[in-house]
């Protein structure tokens, strides 16, 4: 009998999206083999060999929501996860960057990932108010005060490392 090896760990970059209303765009999913386990995150995904964090970001904000964003912002947070999707272990490192855009509605075509149209339900944006009193999941958890303590000019300068 052989030991359960460790899942390899994935790089990633997010992007908290402002629009003008200052909501933050966050994506609902579920994993597919298991319909009950669902929650809401921001758009991103894993890094391309050789790419730039930034240009990661970039580029799965397009992929996943249409709207193409010229400048990535600061980094606001560092995510280190490990779950279970798909009867898999995973490990990610997520690295969460801060933009802003004037558009609501795709500029592109979308992009998705066969696995990512499977555990797709919807895209919505979210005013702090209401991310606040969701009783959905939230990736990550402190999604609600983080998002605040932007909007308040009371967040840390030092990109905080979370873990899930």
């Amino acid at each position: 009998m052989t030991a359960a090896s460790e899942p390899a760990l994935r790089v990633g970059a997010r992007v908290l999206l402002l629009n003008r209303d200052d909501e933050v765009l966050l994506i609902h999913a579920r994993d597919p083999d298991d319909p009950g386990h669902h929650w809401w995150e921001l758009p991103g995904g894993g890094q391309d060999p050789g790419e730039k964090l930034e240009d990661t970001a970039r580029r799965e904000i397009a992929e996943e929501t249409g709207l193409v964003i010229d400048e990535i912002g600061r980094k606001l947070w560092t995510r280190e996860s490990r779950f279970t999707y798909r009867d898999r272990d995973h490990h990610r490192l997520d690295h969460v960057y801060l933009a802003h855009t004037d558009h609501d509605a795709p500029q592109v075509a979308l992009r998705h990932t066969a696995n990512e149209r499977a555990g797709l339900i919807e895209r919505r944006w979210w005013p702090a108010t209401a991310l606040a009193a969701c009783v959905d999941r939230l990736l990550p958890a402190e999604l609600p005060e983080l998002v605040q303590s932007l909007l308040d000019g009371r967040f840390p300068d030092t990109p905080p490392a979370l873990t899930a």
